[in-house]
């Protein structure tokens, strides 16, 4: 807060910086093309095949497959999603929900509990998670080429002030796991 006018400095503002939305099949073909179909209908984007990282002989996993699909919003399209998504949830979030960082991330148990999405017998039911990531304006310096930098712990966001920012802005109510 400023001390002369009594209103927020713009630099301490906490912004929605990206939503990223996944649904892990955990095999590819058909199951993962129905899966890409699905998260493309839900979020008007195409989605990218992730790929896995490790081999797990254990689920039968291989380095490199393909195992599940993922689309990052931004802007408006993050708000609005996220309001959809919240809206599922009956705009609540549980507070162990969030890391210490202010993001928070939540699934989603039915694709078709989204407005306009209907059952099809084809397509099954899928799950998904739902990752959003909270900034301040300045974190660009940790990412950028030139004059590299750290941002100051006081400037990143704090569990405390996400719970607040998602109370305010998408009116939210927090559950205690307590």
């Amino acid at each position: 807060m400023s001390k002369t006018s009594g209103t927020e400095h713009p630099m301490r503002k906490i912004k929605l910086e990206k939503v990223v939305v996944n649904i892990g099949v955990g095999e590819g073909g058909e199951r993962l093309q129905k899966a890409e179909k699905v998260l493309s209908m839900i979020t008007g984007q195409k989605p990218l095949i992730t790929r896995a990282r490790v081999t797990n002989r254990d689920l039968g996993v291989r380095r490199g497959m393909s195992i599940g699909v993922k689309v990052t919003l931004r802007g408006k399209k993050a708000e609005d999603f996220l309001k959809r998504a919240f809206w599922i949830r009956d705009n609540k979030i549980a507070d162990y929900s969030f890391d210490k960082y202010g993001n928070f991330s939540f699934g989603i148990t039915d694709h078709t509990d989204f407005e306009g999405m209907k059952y099809d017998p084809n397509i099954g039911i899928f799950g998904m998670d739902v990752c959003a990531v909270l900034t301040r304006a300045g974190k660009r310096v940790e990412y950028r080429k030139r004059a590299r930098s750290k941002v100051a712990e006081k400037h990143r966001v704090t569990k405390e002030e996400a719970m607040k920012f998602l109370k305010e802005k998408f009116n939210v109510e927090i559950v205690s796991s307590r």
